[in-house]
């Protein structure tokens, strides 16, 4: 079954697991103190908004189970062209948080521009984070640019803030469902075998290796799924281009995936449960030195794929 179910500990168990990697980052890195210390302000922001948004109220989506069935069966992702109604005014509030967060830690100006464009709604939070959520990344970056503010920047902000949006409703619109209709829904979740992410589209951040299961994490919403054979996620090689090598002998818990046929990688981790939401991230800072070690190498993560709803 290509979809796996990612456990979501309780508030207090979360901080604790959060607190004790944190922790556990920090004496085995020190050289990223900073950049552990901002990540770990960034993702108590993330968590807080995560926590505040009421499962109950998320929007009633018009998205019958056949009508996604049959957008997953064209690989297509199902929130690829759908008008979904974002919370602004609480992800609003993350994201001026987000740029002040951002600002103490390294990124000064750049955030408080964009914390200024935001505030004066020069650049508009609901169409942003409904970009973020679209995964259009040209159309944010597009904007940056339009407005003299660093894109990158504004990628990275308003996917952070829609991130406990867009996990919320993956976790509402794939719970089990006892209807017929809803088999459908979960028969074409069952034969996705795509590298990309069949909730929001996403490639995966990396690949957690529980109980001999590589699990593809999504980098966005956090989704779990399998592929039904062991391959490139990018390109579907799976011959000799195709190599799985761990750099430090000593670790080989820590992989990275490499192919020589799209140039893509993809870092390897074997761990003892599946990281909630959103603490992927951590396991994702844990790992940069695969990611140097990738790109060292020429090798390098594909664009975000664009779709359309039909």
């Amino acid at each position: 079954m290509p979809l796996v179910s990612v456990q979501q500990p309780a508030r207090d168990e979360l901080e604790t697991i959060s607190g004790r990697r944190w922790d556990d980052l920090r004496l085995r890195r020190p050289d990223l103190a900073p950049a552990v210390e901002l990540q770990q302000r960034l993702l108590a922001i993330v968590v807080r908004a995560a926590q505040a948004l009421d499962p109950s109220r998320l929007p009633r989506l018009s998205l019958p189970p056949k009508y996604l069935a049959a957008k997953l069966g064209r690989g297509v992702p199902i929130f690829a062209g759908e008008p979904i109604p974002v919370p602004v005014g609480l992800l609003k509030a993350s994201l001026l948080n987000l740029c002040d967060a951002l600002a103490a830690g390294g990124a000064g100006e750049s955030a408080e521009h964009v914390k200024a464009a935001i505030a004066a709604n020069t650049m508009d939070a609901g169409s942003l984070l409904t970009a973020s959520l679209s995964r259009n990344q040209q159309a944010i970056r597009t904007g940056a640019v339009h407005r003299g503010l660093a894109p990158d920047l504004v990628w990275l902000l308003a996917e952070l803030a829609a991130t406990p949006f867009a996990h919320a409703l993956q976790v509402a619109l794939l719970s089990p469902r006892q209807d017929v209709a809803g088999s459908v829904l979960a028969g074409a979740m069952r034969a996705w075998n795509l590298g990309h992410c069949a909730v929001c589209g996403s490639w995966p951040a990396l690949a957690e290796v529980a109980d001999g299961h590589r699990v593809l994490r999504c980098s966005f919403c956090a989704a779990g799924w399998e592929l039904n054979e062991y391959c490139c996620i990018y390109c579907g090689e799976h011959g000799e281009p195709f190599v799985t090598a761990a750099p430090d002998e000593e670790r080989k818990d820590r992989r990275v995936e490499i192919c020589g046929t799209c140039q893509g990688y993809l870092k390897t981790i074997d761990v003892a449960e599946l990281s909630p939401f959103p603490l992927v991230a951590i396991t994702d800072m844990e790992s940069m030195d695969l990611d140097l070690a990738a790109m060292e190498h020429g090798y390098s993560r594909p664009p975000l794929r664009e779709f359309s709803r039909r």
